[in-house]
């Protein structure tokens, strides 16, 4: 497992993601090519890697802030429901696709990994209520498995809002590898795509 160290969210890791398909937009990837989610995501990787830089907005409102400021205390609580220590990492790219990358939330003892979200209590109340991870976060801890060879992701859902006990979600996500390989097939498509856009751009008149 190729593991780089830095801190998630510091401008080394955000140059480090630059111009590589990641986790948290691989529905992008997955998406049909005639959706603007699909063409613009292809222009922004293009774009990184013409620049070198990353192009993400940095856009944040306050359901993201607040995401991100609980996920340390959902770690804390799910480290003490599965009594295991959550190691965090920086960024893992793909052992194949030197352009393909994650960023999980933690690997979790020898085979697994964590993935954390901390929503608004209505979503929270959904996933009690569902007794299992959204479908729209399942292609992102697929692609996090096919990075890093883990063999299960446990999804945690987190609201401190409510009473002590309904606070934690914790549903475990188990690896399946044909619906891991036809997300890197995608994957591959996409990244020519990139490239022959790239040669385009770059094609003398």
């Amino acid at each position: 497992m190729k593991v780089l160290t830095m801190e998630q969210g510091s401008p080394e890791w955000l140059a480090a993601r630059a111009g590589k398909v990641t986790a948290s937009r691989i529905n992008d990837v997955m998406a049909a090519k005639s959706t603007a989610a699909y063409r613009d995501y292809r222009a922004q990787i293009v774009a990184e890697i013409l620049t070198g830089q990353p192009q993400e907005s940095g856009f944040t409102n306050a359901a993201m802030q607040w995401g991100t400021e609980q996920e340390k205390f959902a770690r804390a609580e799910y480290e003490m429901f599965c009594a295991w220590t959550v190691d965090e990492v920086g960024l893992v790219i793909h052992p194949t696709i030197e352009q393909g990358a994650a960023s999980p939330d933690g690997l979790v003892s020898t085979d697994g990994l964590v993935e954390i979200k901390c929503p608004k209590t209505a979503t929270h109340l959904q996933t009690l209520v569902d007794k299992k991870q959204p479908r729209q976060y399942e292609n992102q801890m697929l692609w996090q498995m096919a990075c890093t060879g883990r063999q299960w992701c446990d999804f945690v859902s987190y609201d401190p809002r409510l009473p002590e006990d309904l606070q934690l979600f914790v549903h475990r996500f188990d690896r399946d590898q044909e619906r891991i390989d036809a997300i890197e097939e995608a994957v591959k498509q996409f990244l020519t795509e990139v490239n022959e856009m790239i040669d385009k751009i770059k094609e003398k008149k």
